[in-house]
């Protein structure tokens, strides 16, 4: 049984002016997501900026989110580390929070090898009962899972049971998918990729577009799994633009701009990620405007 199938949102983690974390907007837009028909809260991924968050802030955001969702969909919680014990510290505090799955990415920086990652997600997982999704995002991390080793975690390990799929090579997620008998549940990490990925027996995405567009990316998975291949595959090319505009600078950047223009004043993104650039932000609303999630200027 999947954590979820659907279309997941990374959301991001509004802050104050002053840099701190404003948990009556996170609260709201959780409220937002759930309305849209979001299928899964992510927090504390890339998107959150949980590479900024200290521990305290880390725990306690995961803390929020459980008690603000109150069981409403899966809260899966980022609680990966480039040091396992860290990793193991965050994802047992996230268990007694309530999270109902963890998000692991692999070790960045280090560079383990294969076996210096499954070493790493097993001692992860031994330590905890929640069902684990690992996250593979080498040009985030420098370090890439390859299928043979994400097949084997998820057959040896008893609550390794998914993988974001972010590395954007439908040839790997396509033999990933060749190994995996069925172990594997496997979820786009890329909004671009949602329907190639669905095609191979994805469940779903954990979505960066969603906090902008939740009815639309739960739409893209729901009219797949109805058999509405055709309907989803013209909402995601429909998307195309504004996917690409998303990720025009270093995500989250582009999606904390788009929610600012729409109105919902998450605020800046913690150094060292910086104030979009103007000619990013014109592109990004044009994006938006064709899209219709921003009305257009006068």
């Amino acid at each position: 049984m999947a954590i979820f199938k659907g279309a997941g949102v990374a959301i991001v983690t509004p802050f104050h002016e002053d840099g701190s974390i404003h948990y009556e907007k996170f609260a709201q837009l959780v409220e937002e997501q759930i309305a849209g028909g979001t299928d899964a809260i992510i927090v504390c991924g890339t998107t959150g900026e949980s590479s900024t968050l200290t521990h305290e802030e880390h725990l306690d955001l995961i803390r929020f989110c459980v008690e603000t969702v109150k069981g409403r969909v899966p809260v899966v919680a980022g609680t990966g580390s480039n040091c396992t014990q860290t990793a193991v510290y965050l994802s047992q505090e996230a268990e007694k929070y309530g999270a109902d799955a963890l998000l692991l990415v692999t070790p960045y920086y280090n560079k383990a090898t294969q076996n210096g990652l499954f070493a790493h997600y097993k001692k992860v997982a031994d330590s905890v009962k929640l069902p684990i999704i690992l996250y593979n995002v080498p040009s985030r991390t420098g370090c890439n899972i390859q299928p043979q080793t994400a097949v084997r975690l998820c057959t040896e390990v008893e609550n390794i049971v998914g993988i974001k799929e972010a590395s954007g090579n439908i040839s790997q997620v396509a033999k990933l998918q060749s190994l995996a008998d069925g172990k594997v549940d496997v979820y786009s990490g890329n909004d671009d990729q949602i329907v190639p990925i669905l095609s191979l027996g994805g469940k779903g995405v954990i979505s960066v577009l969603s906090n902008v567009a939740p009815r639309q990316t739960h739409d893209i998975c729901q009219k797949f799994f109805d058999g509405d291949v055709e309907g989803s595959m013209q909402e995601q090319l429909r998307a195309i633009d504004l996917c690409d505009a998303l990720f025009c600078e270093v995500n989250p950047i582009p999606v904390k701009a788009a929610l600012n223009l729409m109105g919902k004043e998450v605020g800046p993104a913690r150094m060292p990620l910086s104030e979009m650039e103007p000619q990013n932000v014109e592109r990004l609303k044009k994006a938006m405007q064709e899209y219709g999630i921003l009305a257009k200027e006068a």
